[in-house]
C-alpha cells in the first residue's frame, strides 16, 4: 500500500479563499448568539421572578440590539480591512 502525506498548501489559492471568506461565514452566529441568549436569560428570569414575558421580551430585544451593533461594526472593520487591501494592490499595481 502507497503512504501517501497530506500537507497543507502554503500560499495556494485553496487556503487563501478560505481565509479571506471565513470572517463572512462567522457573521450570523455574531448576530443569532446574543439573540438567542439573552432571550433564554430572560425567560429564566421571568420564571424565577414571575414577570412572564416581560423580561423574556426585554432580552430578546437587548440581544437584539447587541448583536445588530457586534454586527454593524464587524462589517464596518471588514470593509476597512478590504479598503486597505484594494489600496495596496492599487499601489503595488502602479510600481
Amino acid at each position: 500500500m502507497e503512504q501517501r502525506e497530506d500537507k497543507p498548501i502554503e500560499g495556494g489559492t485553496e487556503n487563501s479563499t478560505m481565509r479571506s471568506i471565513a470572517p463572512y461565514l462567522t457573521m450570523g452566529i455574531q448576530l443569532a448568539i446574543p439573540v438567542v441568549l439573552f432571550f433564554f436569560l430572560g425567560k429564566w428570569l421571568d420564571d424565577k421572578y414571575n414577570t412572564s414575558p416581560w423580561l423574556m421580551f426585554a432580552g430578546l430585544f437587548l440581544g437584539a440590539v447587541g448583536g445588530m451593533i457586534k454586527f454593524i461594526q464587524s462589517v464596518m472593520a471588514l470593509g476597512r480591512q478590504q479598503d486597505a487591501l484594494d489600496a495596496e494592490r492599487k499601489q503595488h499595481n502602479k510600481v
